[in-house]
């Protein structure tokens, strides 16, 4: 039984290496800082939307309450 299982660890490690992507394919650290980099200037303009949108709601809702403030002092 252990034969068998050794046996078949030796090939299956045989095709993974074989199919094992070879050197040139993997990303220098270079490549991958300026790929995370990148990723990450996209992520911050994202966020930067969405801040300004929120702002925005926020200003839209206390206009809403001041003038619900300002037409119950009026009319009251």
């Amino acid at each position: 039984m252990t034969r068998r299982l050794a046996e078949a660890l030796c090939r299956f490690r045989r095709v993974s290496e074989a199919e094992a992507e070879p050197v040139s394919a993997r990303v220098s650290a270079a490549e991958f800082r300026a790929a995370a980099e990148q990723r990450l200037r996209a992520l911050e303009r994202e966020v930067a939307e969405v801040k300004g949108r929120v702002n925005g709601l926020i200003f839209v809702v206390a206009g809403a309450v001041i003038t619900q403030v300002a037409l119950r002092l009026v009319a009251g």
